[in-house]
Protein backbone atom coordinates (compact mmCIF):
# COMPACT_ATOMS: atom_id res chain seq x y z
CA UNK A 1 0.00 0.00 0.00
CA UNK A 2 1.43 3.51 -1.40
CA UNK A 3 0.89 6.76 0.37
CA UNK A 4 -0.98 9.26 -1.77
CA UNK A 5 -1.28 12.83 -0.67
CA UNK A 6 -4.57 14.88 -0.99
CA UNK A 7 -5.04 16.16 -4.60
CA UNK A 8 -7.52 18.22 -4.05
CA UNK A 9 -6.07 21.07 -2.75
CA UNK A 10 -3.69 23.76 -4.40
CA UNK A 11 -0.96 23.63 -1.44
CA UNK A 12 2.71 22.33 -2.19
CA UNK A 13 2.94 19.05 -2.34
CA UNK A 14 -0.87 18.39 -2.87
CA UNK A 15 -1.61 18.98 0.71
CA UNK A 16 -4.43 21.33 1.47
CA UNK A 17 -3.57 24.80 2.89
CA UNK A 18 -5.90 26.23 5.72
CA UNK A 19 -8.03 28.70 4.73
CA UNK A 20 -6.62 31.50 5.75
CA UNK A 21 -3.03 30.21 5.35
CA UNK A 22 -2.34 30.20 9.17
CA UNK A 23 -3.07 26.99 11.52
CA UNK A 24 -6.46 28.28 13.60
CA UNK A 25 -6.14 28.70 17.80
CA UNK A 26 -9.23 28.84 19.63
CA UNK A 27 -10.80 31.80 20.40
CA UNK A 28 -9.47 33.95 23.09
CA UNK A 29 -11.76 33.42 26.25
CA UNK A 30 -13.65 36.87 27.29
CA UNK A 31 -13.85 39.07 30.54
CA UNK A 32 -14.84 37.23 34.39
CA UNK A 33 -18.39 37.83 34.51
CA UNK A 34 -19.72 39.98 37.36
CA UNK A 35 -20.27 37.34 39.71
CA UNK A 36 -16.96 35.33 39.20
CA UNK A 37 -15.02 39.10 40.20
CA UNK A 38 -17.17 39.35 43.06
CA UNK A 39 -16.06 35.92 44.42
CA UNK A 40 -13.15 36.71 43.85
CA UNK A 41 -13.15 39.97 45.97
CA UNK A 42 -14.94 38.33 48.41
CA UNK A 43 -11.56 35.48 48.57
CA UNK A 44 -9.49 38.67 49.10
CA UNK A 45 -11.50 39.78 52.05
CA UNK A 46 -11.58 36.16 53.21
CA UNK A 47 -7.65 36.57 52.85
CA UNK A 48 -8.16 39.61 55.12
CA UNK A 49 -9.85 38.51 57.70
CA UNK A 50 -7.63 35.52 58.15
CA UNK A 51 -4.61 37.60 57.96
CA UNK A 52 -6.06 39.62 61.02
CA UNK A 53 -6.96 36.32 62.92
CA UNK A 54 -3.25 36.18 62.64
CA UNK A 55 -2.51 39.51 64.10
CA UNK A 56 -5.25 39.40 66.88
CA UNK A 57 -4.22 35.82 67.73
CA UNK A 58 0.08 37.50 68.31
CA UNK A 59 -1.89 40.19 70.72
CA UNK A 60 -3.73 37.46 72.58
CA UNK A 61 -1.29 35.03 72.96
CA UNK A 62 -1.47 34.61 76.40
CA UNK A 63 -4.99 33.97 76.19
CA UNK A 64 -3.59 30.25 74.55
CA UNK A 65 -2.24 29.38 77.62
CA UNK A 66 -5.22 30.37 80.15
CA UNK A 67 -7.18 28.31 77.44
CA UNK A 68 -4.84 25.75 78.07
CA UNK A 69 -4.90 25.77 81.67
CA UNK A 70 -8.61 25.46 81.74
CA UNK A 71 -9.09 22.75 79.05
CA UNK A 72 -5.98 20.40 80.60
CA UNK A 73 -6.26 21.16 84.82
CA UNK A 74 -4.20 18.16 85.27
CA UNK A 75 -1.64 19.24 83.38
CA UNK A 76 1.74 20.36 85.37
CA UNK A 77 3.06 24.06 84.63
CA UNK A 78 5.60 23.17 82.25
CA UNK A 79 3.22 20.95 80.24
CA UNK A 80 0.56 24.15 80.00
CA UNK A 81 3.45 25.91 79.09
CA UNK A 82 4.92 23.57 76.24
CA UNK A 83 1.29 22.69 74.68
CA UNK A 84 0.21 26.79 74.61
CA UNK A 85 3.70 27.24 72.74
CA UNK A 86 2.53 24.41 70.48
CA UNK A 87 -0.99 25.60 70.25
CA UNK A 88 0.55 29.47 69.65
CA UNK A 89 2.94 28.22 66.57
CA UNK A 90 0.15 26.17 65.07
CA UNK A 91 -2.26 28.91 65.45
CA UNK A 92 0.08 31.24 63.33
CA UNK A 93 1.16 28.65 60.73
CA UNK A 94 -2.40 27.64 60.03
CA UNK A 95 -3.87 31.34 59.77
CA UNK A 96 -0.67 32.24 57.34
CA UNK A 97 -1.45 28.86 54.92
CA UNK A 98 -4.83 29.61 55.28
CA UNK A 99 -4.18 33.93 53.75
CA UNK A 100 -2.04 32.15 51.46
CA UNK A 101 -4.59 30.01 49.84
CA UNK A 102 -7.54 32.77 49.77
CA UNK A 103 -5.16 34.36 47.60
CA UNK A 104 -4.10 31.46 45.55
CA UNK A 105 -7.59 30.84 45.17
CA UNK A 106 -8.85 34.12 44.21
CA UNK A 107 -6.00 34.27 41.30
CA UNK A 108 -6.15 31.30 40.02
CA UNK A 109 -10.35 31.28 39.90
CA UNK A 110 -9.76 35.19 38.62
CA UNK A 111 -8.08 33.57 35.54
CA UNK A 112 -10.63 31.28 35.17
CA UNK A 113 -8.83 27.87 36.11
CA UNK A 114 -12.12 25.14 36.26
CA UNK A 115 -9.50 23.33 39.03
CA UNK A 116 -9.46 26.13 41.41
CA UNK A 117 -12.90 26.64 41.57
CA UNK A 118 -13.14 22.56 42.33
CA UNK A 119 -10.78 23.69 45.08
CA UNK A 120 -12.13 26.13 46.71
CA UNK A 121 -15.18 24.46 47.09
CA UNK A 122 -13.14 21.53 48.50
CA UNK A 123 -11.41 23.55 51.13
CA UNK A 124 -14.90 25.85 52.01
CA UNK A 125 -16.07 22.05 52.58
CA UNK A 126 -13.26 21.54 55.00
CA UNK A 127 -14.10 25.37 56.73
CA UNK A 128 -17.47 24.27 57.13
CA UNK A 129 -16.38 20.69 59.59
CA UNK A 130 -13.99 22.76 61.22
CA UNK A 131 -16.74 25.11 62.49
CA UNK A 132 -18.75 22.30 63.09
CA UNK A 133 -16.11 20.29 64.99
CA UNK A 134 -15.33 24.15 66.67
CA UNK A 135 -19.40 24.35 67.75
CA UNK A 136 -19.66 20.59 69.02
CA UNK A 137 -16.54 21.41 71.39
CA UNK A 138 -14.54 18.23 70.01
CA UNK A 139 -11.82 20.67 69.10
CA UNK A 140 -10.31 20.51 72.45
CA UNK A 141 -10.89 24.08 73.38
CA UNK A 142 -9.18 25.91 70.48
CA UNK A 143 -11.14 28.72 69.46
CA UNK A 144 -14.57 29.04 70.98
CA UNK A 145 -16.10 32.24 72.24
CA UNK A 146 -15.23 35.65 70.45
CA UNK A 147 -13.54 33.33 68.29
CA UNK A 148 -16.17 31.37 67.05
CA UNK A 149 -17.69 35.90 65.49
CA UNK A 150 -14.73 35.98 62.84
CA UNK A 151 -15.17 31.96 61.97
CA UNK A 152 -18.56 32.77 61.60
CA UNK A 153 -17.85 35.65 59.32
CA UNK A 154 -15.05 34.14 57.61
CA UNK A 155 -17.32 31.11 56.29
CA UNK A 156 -20.15 33.68 55.25
CA UNK A 157 -17.16 34.75 53.33
CA UNK A 158 -16.74 31.66 52.00
CA UNK A 159 -20.60 30.23 51.54
CA UNK A 160 -20.48 33.61 49.29
CA UNK A 161 -17.99 33.31 46.85
CA UNK A 162 -18.60 29.10 46.26
CA UNK A 163 -22.19 30.28 45.27
CA UNK A 164 -20.87 33.05 43.56
CA UNK A 165 -18.42 30.51 41.40
CA UNK A 166 -20.94 27.78 40.66
CA UNK A 167 -23.48 30.54 38.84
CA UNK A 168 -24.46 29.60 35.87
CA UNK A 169 -22.85 32.74 33.81
CA UNK A 170 -19.62 32.05 36.23
CA UNK A 171 -19.69 27.85 34.87
CA UNK A 172 -19.77 28.96 31.28
CA UNK A 173 -16.69 31.03 32.13
CA UNK A 174 -14.54 28.55 33.27
CA UNK A 175 -16.00 25.79 30.48
CA UNK A 176 -14.58 28.67 27.97
CA UNK A 177 -11.38 29.09 30.10
CA UNK A 178 -11.24 25.44 30.15
CA UNK A 179 -11.64 25.23 26.53
CA UNK A 180 -9.04 27.78 25.98
CA UNK A 181 -6.23 26.04 27.74
CA UNK A 182 -6.71 22.37 26.31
Amino acid sequence: MTYEPYSGGTGAGGYRPYPDGLPQSPAQPGPAPGSVLNAVRLMYVGAAISLVGVVLNILTRGSIRTRVRNTYPKLTAAQVTRLAHFDFILIIVLGLVFVGLWIWMAVMCGSGRNWARITGSVFFCFLTLFMIITLSGAGGGLGGGLALIPAGILWLVGLGAVMLLWRKDATAFFRQEQDYYR
